[in-house]
């Protein structure tokens, strides 16, 4: 198993755009510090670039159909939880982050998880205890307590993934499907990013 417990920034960008900034307040933003099932899980800083959900937690509240988004920066200098956060939400962006292979939670332990992930699989803004500190992202459509988890987007290739030998790269073969373990993991993945709640 491997599980991670901060975030890792180099490398987060994938695609250089398309890049839609806005700016949000951090405690309105989730799975971060205080706002998560587990209190001392994540965190935004310097070269901190978690995927984030934005707004309500709760069904009543607009759950699933948060925005979603990545951090790209935070204002320093305030306390937190008012810290200014620069999120990009653009569609089409594609990020490299953490996410875990699971697939299903069973009385809030993951259960099932994903050993031959796809090109185009759904990824979740996920929220559940049993995540690492580093990763706020998996393949489950619901949290520990079967709450839907808002649609972040969905795997996509790596720039070193693609059948590139006949242009002079070094791969023959696609990289993908991949083949994970069937335990829990997180795997260093892109996603493409697809922000659903704006087409509802």
């Amino acid at each position: 198993m491997t599980q991670y417990d901060e975030f890792y920034g180099p490398g987060y960008e994938t695609s250089s755009g398309p890049v839609v900034i806005v700016d949000v307040l951090e405690a309105d933003i989730w799975p971060v510090a205080d706002n998560s099932e587990s209190t001392t899980k994540d965190a935004v800083g310097d070269g901190l670039h978690p995927v984030v959900a934005v707004g309500g937690r709760t069904a009543a509240d607009g759950r699933p159909l948060n925005l979603t988004g990545v951090v790209i920066s935070w204002l320093a200098g305030l306390t937190v939880p008012t810290g200014r956060i620069a999120l990009n939400i653009a569609n089409g962006y594609i990020i490299k982050n953490y996410v875990a292979n699971v697939l299903t939670y069973a009385a809030t332990i993951p259960d099932t998880f994903e050993t031959a992930p796809v090109i185009g699989q759904a990824v979740y803004v996920d929220d559940s205890d049993d995540l690492g500190e580093g990763c706020t992202l998996s393949l489950s459509e619901l949290n520990e307590d079967d709450v839907p988890n808002p649609f972040a987007g969905v795997l996509w290739y790596d720039q070193t993934e693609y059948v590139d030998f006949g242009q002079g790269g070094p791969n023959i073969d696609a990289l993908w499907p991949k083949t994970w373990a069937n335990s829990y993991d997180e795997k260093l993945v892109c996603i493409l990013q697809i922000n659903g709640a704006r087409d509802v």
